[in-house]
């Protein structure tokens, strides 16, 4: 990487802290709505900007397309199903989680069921948070740098120092803005490098489809349909990453959870300083979220085209980087896609300060704690915890192929069991407290004894799909809730408290918008059918 562009990425990466710290300066942080929350004061662009980038990172960018290269467009799922997840989110779940007020998931579950329930779920997030997310997001991301811009050679030093370097540089300036700034920091960041992330995502496949049409996107689109057409069919055979029953299974379910109730994610719509701007975040999240294919698809197949003789899948999109992009753009791209990777890890290491601060430090180790005690324990936790993945990192080097769909296997030990109680916890009145804390215990061994026993005593090829057992577990665990409110109610109807913190006027706008979103996604599977 030339001076040139070294200059480019430190002068964007720069620019975004500044602005991020001039544009939060007046968040009061030593109170606990204000540093966790961000005052309950995000607006749609910042809560949309916020949620895209949180999303989007290596896993998504590099991962995908490697699925893209070898099974094309139909793992287009992953992106555009999100889009009716959040639609799901805007209408239904947010306006209940925003009428009690609550700053954490778990909080709703110690208002729905008790104390108990609200710690073990707690206690999963951050187990999934510090095991799998926060490791991986600092490998994958310090891997796809150190490798698409050659970290060794630019600063001489050898492949595993370089990785060692590029983690913790990603992991100290995450920190800073996750720990120090709050969410708010957190989120005006991201919505800057979401800006520039689309951007520069834009142009990979565009420079791509140059070079496959000789200098036209229009023939190289052509080329690519008329050369590849197995790569443009949206329905999945049972042999691909992706069968099209899954559709309708478990990967909806993994949707919910992720864009519905997963802490790192929903923390920006809690955050919104009223209902219809939380709504309308996400709604211009589901928008931006139908066009995702372009960026974390194409670019796959476009590789495919170009270099089908990769080692592995996951080069692909490196690969393409480095062959098509011009010089004078590495350096933005690189300060952009540094931007996704910060926004990963800041957000879920930022979720993990939440959970600790207040489902924890608050409830067990001092409970008359101040706000100013508890945004200080949860800064110090997230310190620990950050030099903890750091550490950790670096020593992932045999990560399996395939990781964005290792990463949602592993995930589901604690995604659909907490799904699962949530939305009984919604829908249900009587459901018992007893009943979440079954509902927990079988999910997740359940999930555990089939994905990491049984399958392999049976054999992979004759086991079915994970999505799959996800929403046999989902149904089953379900079914369980439901028997036990049945043999053993609550006393009394819940009642959901309404806390008054924000106002709650909907979106007028949310339900058609809803619904155009839902046509359009179910229209990307017929035309590519």
């Amino acid at each position: 990487m030339g001076a040139l562009n070294i200059l480019v990425f430190i002068g964007f990466t720069a620019l975004v802290g500044i602005l991020s710290y001039l544009w939060t300066r007046g968040t009061d942080e030593e109170n606990s709505d204000g540093y966790f929350l961000g005052g309950r004061s995000l607006t749609a662009p910042v809560i949309c900007g916020s949620l895209l980038l949180t999303n989007l990172s290596t896993e998504q960018i590099v991962g995908l397309n490697g699925q893209a290269f070898t099974d094309g467009i139909l793992v287009m799922a992953w992106e555009t199903l999100a889009a009716i997840a959040m639609v799901v989110t805007a209408l239904v779940l947010l306006p209940r989680y925003l009428y009690g007020g609550i700053a954490t998931i778990p909080s709703f579950l110690e208002d729905r069921y008790d104390n108990t329930t609200k710690t073990i779920v707690s206690a999963l997030f951050l187990a999934g948070y510090v095991v799998v997310l926060l490791p991986i997001v600092l490998y994958s991301g310090a891997l796809a740098l150190s490798t698409m811009f050659d970290v060794p050679e630019l600063l001489g030093v050898g492949d595993t120092a370089a990785l060692w370097i590029t983690v913790w540089a990603i992991g100290i300036i995450g920190s800073i803005y996750a720990i120090f700034g709050g969410l708010k920091a957190v989120a005006v960041s991201d919505t800057i490098n979401a800006v520039g992330l689309f951007t520069g995502g834009l142009l990979v496949p565009i420079f791509g489809l140059l070079v496959v049409g000789d200098g036209s996107i229009t023939e190289g689109l052509s080329t690519l349909w008329n050369e590849h057409p197995d790569k443009f069919d949206a329905i999945g055979g049972p042999d691909s990453s992706i069968p099209f029953a899954t559709i309708f299974t478990g990967m909806m379910l993994v949707q919910l959870f992720y864009w519905g109730t997963n802490q790192a994610i929903i923390q920006r719509a809690l955050g919104a300083k009223n209902l219809k701007e939380g709504q309308k975040g996400l709604l211009y999240a589901a928008v931006f979220k139908i066009l995702g294919p372009i960026i974390v698809v194409l670019p796959g197949i476009i590789a495919f085209h170009l270099f089908p003789d990769l080692d592995t899948p996951d080069q692909a999109y490196p690969r393409l980087v480095t062959e098509v992009l011009p010089f004078y753009l590495v350096g933005f791209f690189a300060a952009v896609l540094f931007g996704a990777i910060l926004s990963s890890f800041n957000s879920a290491l930022n979720s993990s300060v939440t959970l600790f601060g207040i489902d924890i430090y608050r409830q067990y180790i001092k409970t008359d704690a101040s706000d100013r005690e508890v945004v200080r324990a949860g800064k110090f936790f997230g310190i620990v915890l950050a030099i903890a993945s750091m550490t950790i990192a670096p020593f992932i080097a045999n990560a399996p192929q395939g990781l964005f769909g290792y990463l949602q296997e592993v995930n589901g030990c604690y995604s659909i069991p907490i799904l699962t109680i949530i939305l009984v916890g919604i829908f249900t009145k009587r459901v018992p407290p007893i009943a979440a804390k079954i509902a927990l215990a079988s999910g997740v061994g359940l999930y555990i004894l089939s994905q990491f026993g049984l399958k392999f005593a049976v054999g992979e090829d004759n086991y079915p799909h994970f999505l799959h057992v996800m929403a046999i577990l989902f149904v089953l665990n379900v079914v369980i809730m439901l028997i036990i409110g049945k043999m053993r109610p609550r006393e009394t109807d819940y009642v959901a408290f309404e806390s008054g913190a924000v106002e709650m006027n909907p979106w007028t706008l949310a339900w058609p918008v809803g619904i155009a979103v839902t046509a359009v996604v179910a229209s990307t599977y017929v035309i590519f059918t």
